[in-house]
């Protein structure tokens, strides 16, 4: 009797999510030795996709390096980064991470950032999608959080993409519907996992879609609206994915932006539990 192997599926979970982390420190280790602008730069997909302090979008590698471009620091600069979480989709496609970069200028104190970048596995290797940094302020910071794994792994099957965009979307709308009726910081609440993460404001990121409620506000009326306008990118397992667009004041005030852009990354825990915001 011929016994035939059955096609190989991703490998052990845990395993994949510690090679996504290995990929993030080695395009750090690499970029240690450039300018920021190099370093950041090397890591990103053709397509790639940041938000920018202008507010909109740069799409694409090339527009990417002109944004970073535009801030003279980067082009002296160097940094260091040190990822201290990751997060992989069942069909190994997929995956984020976050955590902390350190910024050497030459003849000034280093300061430091975080970041949250979506990657996807390409036959070249892990390249990131989705980036975006903020400023982190000096004060104890998380070291690790364990990675979000999924229950078990699967192979990859895009005939099941449509589906999984439509329905990521339409998490990400009803989010924005939910919060009209709820209040905002209801609304992250409730569509938040209890392990979710938000870039926040202060040295360290908000954990927790409870303590990210509490800082969204608890009002009732929702001043904002958003959505999936510019789109979504999900795994073929439709357990992880992005969206994004721009968030929009209902009534925009003088002076201030009427809108301005995110992208948010979703999972779902297990293949029967509903889309959960991880990631922001």
């Amino acid at each position: 009797m011929v016994v035939i192997a059955a096609p190989a599926v991703a490998q052990e979970p845990r395993t994949l999510a510690s090679e996504l982390i290995a990929a993030d420190r080695a395009f750090s280790n690499a970029g240690a030795k450039a300018n920021i602008v190099d370093s950041i730069s090397a890591m990103m997909t053709e397509n790639a996709v940041m938000p920018t302090p202008k507010l909109d979008f740069a799409i694409g590698k090339s527009a990417i390096v002109e944004a970073l471009k535009s801030n003279p620091a980067n082009a002296a600069a160097s940094a260091e980064w040190s990822p201290i979480r990751a997060g992989i989709s069942a069909d190994g496609t997929q995956g984020f991470t976050y955590g902390f970069m350190f910024i050497h200028d030459a003849g000034k104190p280093d300061r430091r950032a975080k970041y949250l970048a979506y990657w996807v596995k390409r036959p070249e290797g892990w390249r990131v999608a989705f980036y975006k940094r903020a400023g982190s302020a000096d004060g104890d910071i998380t070291t690790r959080v364990d990675p979000a794994l999924p229950v078990e792994m699967v192979a990859p099957d895009p005939q099941r993409l449509q589906d999984n965009l439509v329905s990521l979307k339409a998490a990400e709308q009803a989010f924005s519907d939910r919060a009209q009726e709820i209040g905002v910081g209801p609304a992250f609440a409730e569509f938040g996992s209890e392990d979710a993460m938000n870039m926040g404001g202060g040295s360290d990121f908000t954990f927790g879609n409870t303590a990210i409620a509490k800082a969204a506000g608890e009002g009732n009326a929702a001043p904002i609206t958003w959505g999936p306008d510019k789109g979504a990118l999900v795994a073929t397992s439709g357990d992880l994915g992005v969206t994004w667009g721009f968030i929009r004041a209902k009534e925009p005030k003088a002076g201030e932006p009427a809108a301005f852009p995110f992208f948010t990354v979703w999972r779902k825990a297990a293949p029967d539990q509903p889309w959960r915001y991880v990631a922001e």
